[in-house]
């Protein structure tokens, strides 16, 4: 398996996204605008920039887990006009993290994580 932190990222940003989704849909969601206006407060590169800074600032996440956010933060990736490029890269790492722990069989870990940015 490739071990690279924009593979994770990528990976990540597909689990991530489904647990919004997910949340969305089970809180009585049913149409498609309000859906996507309701991702948009967890899935865009500055929410998601928030949400890392809220686990940071909790100390939610562990030693291993912050140097999994840094590897991914710090991969050199495309360019993007939504964000700035600190938004960009540390959107990156909280993707690079869901995605390392998906492949670490660790889904519990993103349960507690995931429940702790949809505030559940």
């Amino acid at each position: 398996m490739v071990d690279s932190p924009l593979v994770m990222a990528y990976m990540g940003d597909t689990i991530y996204e489904q647990y919004v989704r997910e949340y969305l849909i089970r809180k009585g969601i049913s149409k498609i605008g309000e859906l996507q206006a309701g991702s948009l407060e967890f899935v865009s590169a500055r929410s998601q920039r928030k949400h890392l800074e809220r686990l940071m600032d909790a100390n939610f996440l562990t030693e291993e887990e912050i140097e999994i956010v840094k590897w991914g933060r710090n991969a050199k990736g495309a360019k993007t006009k939504r964000a700035d490029i600190v938004t960009y890269r540390l959107a990156t790492g909280l993707e690079a993290l869901i995605g390392k722990l998906y492949f670490a069989n660790k889904k519990d870990r993103i349960d507690e994580i995931m429940k702790f940015i949809i505030g559940e």
